[in-house]
C-alpha cells in the first residue's frame, strides 16, 4: 500500500480562490473590504517570515492589510495598548499577534485582550469557550484546516476512531473537539500516555501534533488510516514532522510535511478574516 497524498497546498489554493471571489463580490455589492492587522514583537527571523507570508497572501486575495512592529524590548503594557487600539479601529477586521513574543511579554494577557470579534486565530479564552460549548464562532486555524482537508478528500469521520497525539491549546485540544463535533470517537494522547503505540494503532484518523521528530512509526499505524502530520521539528537543518516517512507504506492517506497542514493554516486564517468582517459588518439587503 502507498498512501494517497492529502495535498494541503492544492486545497489551500482552492480555499484562497474562494475567499478572493467572496471579497470581490462583497466589495462590488458596496460592502467593506476585509483588513488583516498583524502584530510582530521583536526581530525573530522565522516570525518575521511568517508575518510577511500572511501579509502577501492577504493582499493576493484582495484584503487590505497593516503590519505593526514593536521592538524586542517592548513591554506587555505596550503590546496591550497596540492591541486595544486595533480593537477600536473600525477598519480592522481581524488581529493576528505573531507567536511567540519575546520572553518579557505576557502572551496569555495579550491573547485575552483581543476583541473576540477580531480573534481570527480563534485562540482567545472567549473563542475557546465557544468551541468547547459547540457554539458557532471563529475556529482555530490549524485544527479547522485539518478538518477541512479531511472533508475535501471525503474522508469519513462519523463513527470513526480518531486519535490525537498532543494536548496543546493550539492544536491538540481544539482538533479533538472538532472531531467530536463530527461524531468521531476521540482519544487524546500525549508523551506520557501508556502504550502510546497501541492507541495509535486503533486510529482510523491519526493526528500527530506532539512535536517529536518521527515519533509515529509504521508499526504504530493502522493499515489504510488517514494520518495528519502537524509536527514542525528541525533535523539536520531541515524541517520535518512527527510522522516517519516510512508510514507512507502503511497509511491510506498522509499529509506531506511540508505542504500539508501549513498551507491550510494560512488559508483558514484568511477565511476567518473574511468571516469576521462578514459577521461584524454584514451586507445590507
Amino acid at each position: 500500500m502507498t498512501a494517497r497524498v492529502l495535498d494541503g497546498a492544492t486545497v489551500a489554493q482552492s480555499i484562497l480562490a474562494e475567499v478572493a471571489a467572496r471579497i470581490e463580490a462583497r466589495v462590488a455589492a458596496g460592502g467593506s473590504r476585509p483588513c488583516l492587522a498583524t502584530v510582530l514583537v521583536g526581530d525573530d527571523p522565522a516570525s518575521a517570515t511568517y508575518v510577511r507570508m500572511k501579509q502577501r497572501r492577504a493582499e493576493r486575495v484582495g484584503m487590505a492589510s497593516g503590519d505593526h512592529h514593536l521592538p524586542a524590548d517592548a513591554t506587555t503594557a505596550q503590546v496591550l495598548n497596540l492591541v486595544r487600539t486595533l480593537n477600536q479601529d473600525d477598519e480592522v477586521s481581524g488581529i493576528l499577534v505573531q507567536s511567540p513574543p519575546p520572553p518579557g511579554v505576557d502572551e496569555d494577557a495579550v491573547m485575552a485582550a483581543i476583541d473576540p470579534a477580531k480573534d481570527i486565530d480563534g485562540l482567545t479564552p472567549h473563542s475557546a469557550g465557544l468551541l468547547a460549548l459547540g457554539t458557532p464562532g471563529l475556529l482555530p486555524c490549524t485544527p479547522a484546516g485539518i478538518i477541512e482537508l479531511l472533508d475535501r478528500y471525503e474522508i469519513a469521520l462519523e463513527g470513526r476512531e480518531a486519535v490525537v497525539v498532543g494536548r496543546s491549546n493550539l492544536v491538540g485540544k481544539p482538533v479533538a473537539q472538532l472531531l467530536l463535533r463530527r461524531n468521531a470517537t476521540v482519544t487524546i494522547c500525549h508523551s506520557r500516555t501508556a502504550d502510546l503505540a497501541g492507541h495509535c494503532r486503533r486510529a482510523d484518523v491519526l493526528v500527530a501534533a506532539v512535536g517529536r521528530t518521527y515519533i509515529v512509526r509504521p508499526d504504530w499505524v493502522k493499515p489504510g488510516a488517514a494520518v495528519i502530520d502537524v509536527g514542525t521539528n528541525r533535523l539536520d537543518d531541515k524541517l520535518v514532522g512527527d510522522v516517519a516517512p516510512e508510514v507512507a507504506a502503511v497509511a491510506g492517506w498522509l499529509t506531506p510535511n511540508p505542504g500539508g497542514v501549513g498551507p491550510m493554516t494560512i488559508a483558514m486564517l484568511l477565511r476567518n478574516t473574511l468571516q469576521a468582517e462578514e459577521m461584524r459588518r454584514p451586507l445590507r439587503s
